[in-house]
């Protein structure tokens, strides 16, 4: 289960500064399929990131079981992040100069892991015949599928997703949302998804609507 407590955030703006979230207070439990929405600047995006340990808050929690994140240093965090969380991102975030096989590995060579699941994920995701391909030689769909085959090979928990359909065509954004429902199904992972498609939001379990950094 992930509790947040009182989380906030600033940041400084020229003169000035913007609180893009005010005490969030928030509980996903395990297994659920939840969308974050919300216009632009609303704060969805800045709660992913802490969420993650992508940033870090002001005040307040964010608890991974008994583990409270905000509290992590530098290499505890980074472990910790390695070994619990994935992350799909809307512009794939994929290595250039390493092919797709490469790419997908690369979580488990960081945390010198074997990745025992690397076939089952890569057929399940339909992108075993593209693995020695470079991301320049993959359609928009695929580096994505790629994407999330690198998110799942560590076996984490939760899976932190920041528009995973944005820069795709709309059959491959269909095929990519079907994809995370299945994760979120057969293997019962927690999956969490920004997104300002309200199509992609009713796919999910459960909205959670943010609104000038709060939750409304």
């Amino acid at each position: 289960m992930i509790k947040v407590t009182d989380l906030n955030k600033t940041y400084d703006k020229g003169d000035g500064s913007v609180k893009p979230l005010k005490s969030i207070n928030l509980t996903v439990n395990d297994g659920e399929l939840t969308a974050l929405i919300g216009k632009s600047g609303s704060g969805k995006t800045t709660l992913l990131n802490l969420l993650g340990g992508l940033d870090e808050a002001d005040s307040g929690s964010i608890m991974y079981g008994d583990t409270d994140i905000t509290k992590l240093k530098d290499s505890p965090l980074a472990d910790f992040r390695l070994n619990n969380i994935g992350f799909v991102f809307q512009f794939f975030d994929l290595l250039p100069e390493l092919t797709a096989e490469d790419n997908i590995l690369l979580p488990a060579k960081l945390a010198k892991k074997k990745a025992k699941r690397f076939a089952e994920i890569t057929d399940r995701l339909g992108i075993s015949d593209r693995l020695r391909h470079y991301p320049s030689e993959l359609s928009g769909g695929q580096q994505q599928r790629a994407a999330i085959a690198r998110a799942l090979i560590n076996d984490p928990d939760v899976l932190l997703c920041d528009e995973p359909t944005g820069n795709l065509d709309a059959r491959s954004g269909e095929e990519v949302m079907r994809l995370l429902t299945e994760l979120n199904r057969e293997y019962g992972k927690t999956v969490i998804i920004v997104t300002h498609d309200a199509d992609i939001a009713a796919q999910c379990g459960r909205i959670i609507e943010i609104a000038d950094g709060e939750i409304s």
